[in-house]
């Protein structure tokens, strides 16, 4: 394994789907830089990005709908200066209500699809976008169609590879059918594991990579939440999340203990043990590549998350830690419909 010019080893690499693009083990979640999570210190932000490509972490995630698109154009200048070195995601098909942004609405019409691709591609100064998701799924449009739509994109030179994000089973399969799907971004960590129902099988038969987005818990799995209600600043978007209110917090922060413990015999952050959890998803399942992009905006943790790839887990402590998700008090979302398991 190489070294950075710091000493810090780098992470490995794995290819996204048969024929995607080779990226690190582990990418970046950018939304936090810049939307949901209250403020910002903007610079230490960019720096983090810089960071990260420094440790390996080439895989850089964002959407349209990450501050309207102000996600998009705030790594818009990393992203140019180092077109290169990094694979590059965004999605479309959301877009929140400016009036009340816990209202969302949901395209996956081809007018739309062309639409959002036109605006991300300027946002973010580029001519051509590496992975291209459907951020969530319209069950009034066909997916054949919507996929049909991004695979134009494919052909037009706009889009490399395509992505879908909290797909069933059943509809991975039926995207895989009318064009190869590189990878499928879903939420699994120690705190969400319905994908294991169908949706991750489906990915490793399939040979679509699996991306697992908020694997540390939307940072719950970190420990920094004591009171979350208390912790987190007024903009904060977990505020309307179902597992960070009243008493379903004080039940979920209860089921850390066994994380602490392998922590603790690993010398590691509870972090750490969280992300080398998903890690070991892929060694647990011969044939299925993961990826997961914890999102941070600060260079220790982006040092701390990619060190968590060097983490094996033995047999007891993963024993250990399966039966945290079913005790979790609380759904991923408050409306469950807009995910894969709210139709399975």
């Amino acid at each position: 394994m190489s070294t950075d010019s710091h000493g810090s080893e780098k992470i490995t690499t794995v290819r996204l789907g048969a024929q995607g693009p080779e990226t690190g083990v582990q990418g970046l979640g950018c939304m936090g830089m810049s939307f949901a999570y209250g403020p910002t210190d903007t610079d230490e932000a960019r720096a983090t990005l810089e960071r990260a490509l420094e440790l390996g972490v080439t895989l850089y995630d964002t959407a349209d709908m990450y501050g309207a698109g102000e996600n998009e154009k705030f790594i818009s200048p990393f992203v140019r200066a180092h077109r290169d070195e990094i694979t590059l995601a965004t999605k479309f098909a959301i877009s929140l209500d400016p009036s009340d942004p816990t209202k969302r609405f949901i395209r996956n019409d081809r007018p739309y699809v062309r639409q959002c691709v036109e605006a991300s591609l300027r946002r973010l100064g580029v001519e051509e976008i590496d992975l291209y998701y459907m951020h969530r799924r319209d069950v009034d449009v066909p997916i054949e169609e919507s996929v049909g739509a991004m695979a134009e994109l494919v052909t037009e030179g706009k889009v490399r590879h395509l992505g879908l994000s909290e797909v069933t089973a059943g509809e991975l399969r039926a995207a895989q059918a009318v064009h190869p799907i590189a990878a499928l971004q879903s939420e699994w960590s120690l705190f969400s594991r319905d994908v294991e129902d169908g949706v991750v099988d489906a990915a490793r038969e399939l040979g679509v990579a699996f991306v697992p987005y908020s694997p540390l818990g939307r940072g719950f799995l970190t420990g920094a939440f004591a009171n979350a209600e208390k912790d987190l600043t007024g903009d904060d978007f977990r505020r309307q999340q179902p597992r960070f209110t009243g008493e379903n917090a004080s039940a979920n922060a209860a089921l850390l203990d066994p994380v602490r413990q392998v922590a603790d015999a690993h010398g590691a952050t509870l972090g750490q043990i969280a992300l080398a959890w998903v890690h070991q998803q892929a060694r647990l399942r011969e044939g299925l590549t993961v990826v997961p992009i914890p999102g941070t905006r600060k260079r220790s943790r982006v040092e701390e998350n990619t060190a968590a790839t060097r983490i094996e887990l033995s047999a007891d402590e993963l024993a250990l830690l399966e039966p945290i998700a079913a005790r979790v008090a609380g759904d991923r979302y408050a409306d469950m419909s807009f995910t894969s398991a709210g139709r399975q």
